[in-house]
């Protein structure tokens, strides 16, 4: 009997080293993604304020525009007593801003804005970064040159400087009307952030290019354009995967700093209007009434917090999780 279990035990285990040697690396790496508690909480954290954001109309208690007359400063619910005097109202959880507005409400209805700003500039930077850094890497000489110098004429740029200069001189154009300011943001922290990704994509390009696969590839008439995108691009997705993890979160305190410098999201009356606030002008909004309404200026600020923490700890899964060293570990 005894030989029998060690023989099915053996079976058992020659079977599970033997689908383990067909799984490609993206299963491999899946199966170390998985396992990372911590990316795992922050996938959760991420999925659960894109819901928020996308079904914000929904889950908000009141309208985010409502004016409550005589209810403006009011605390938590779970507070008897603020320090201004106000009583808390069971149906204001959060209590309400200066205009008696639910805070709640519009913390739902910032997590739009704040998702938007962390997703949509992050795709146009890599689109940019990628194709720049491909160009740079694969063509070299002249190209990688010109291209390079582009790049490090825009990585002189002081980030946070040229995004105040931007959206101060661009804000009354029509380019700063449009979607209440936000597609201006976009521009702004889009056209400079683009640089880190190129450098990474060069040098994956710079290093591959030169594998036995890309000659044979070369050597038999296939295109640069395939070459690149059938060949250099599929092995570097692992880096470039990873940098756009940390550029999310990135983009998002961005949002939240030049919100709480007046130079976010325009405010709109328009209760229609799917970009209503945003994280970062809530805390503008709370830093005048930290002591009469203390929620009005932490609640976002500890969602920026979480969105940013999730990100990271997702960033730091897919790192380990795509990192060539740790095959053959899932």
């Amino acid at each position: 009997m005894a030989v029998d279990n060690m023989k099915t035990n053996k079976v058992v285990a020659l079977n599970a080293l033997e689908k383990r040697r067909f799984r490609t690396p993206w299963q491999e790496a899946w199966g170390r993604l998985i396992r990372n508690k911590a990316a795992v909480l922050g996938v959760v954290l991420i999925v659960s304020f894109l819901f928020i954001a996308a079904f914000a109309n929904v889950l908000a208690p009141h309208n985010p525009l409502q004016l409550n007359s005589g209810k403006d400063f009011l605390p938590p619910s779970w507070i008897e007593t603020s320090a201004s005097g106000k009583h808390g109202d069971p149906e204001f959880i959060l209590g309400t801003d200066t205009l008696g507005r639910d805070v709640l409400s519009r913390v739902v209805y910032g997590s739009r804005v704040s998702m938007m700003v962390g997703f949509a500039p992050t795709l146009i930077i890599m689109l940019v970064g990628t194709f720049v850094g491909l160009m740079a890497g694969y063509y070299g000489g002249r190209w990688d040159n010109f291209l390079m110098r582009l790049t490090d004429v825009m990585y002189g740029f002081p980030d946070l400087l040229f995004f105040i200069i931007a959206l101060i001189s661009l804000r009354d154009t029509w380019l700063g009307q449009f979607m209440n300011g936000l597609f201006l943001l976009f521009f702004a922290l889009a056209i400079i952030n683009w640089v880190g990704v190129a450098r990474i994509v060069r040098g994956q390009a710079l290093s591959l290019k030169q594998k036995e696969f890309v000659e044979a590839a070369r050597s038999i008439g296939v295109k640069d354009s395939q070459i690149m995108l059938r060949h250099l691009l599929p092995n570097a997705l692992g880096p470039i995967i990873v940098q756009g993890s940390f550029l999310i979160p990135g983009m998002i305190i961005t949002e939240a700093v030049l919100g709480y410098l007046g130079l976010g999201l325009k405010p709109t009356t328009n209760p229609d209007a799917f970009f209503i606030t945003s994280w970062g002008s809530l805390m503008l909004d709370g830093q005048t009434s930290i002591n009469a309404q203390p929620y009005l200026l932490l609640a976002p600020a500890i969602c920026v917090a979480l969105v940013v923490l999730s990100f990271t700890f997702l960033g730091d899964g897919l790192r380990d999780a795509l990192d060539p060293r740790m095959r053959g570990r899932a």
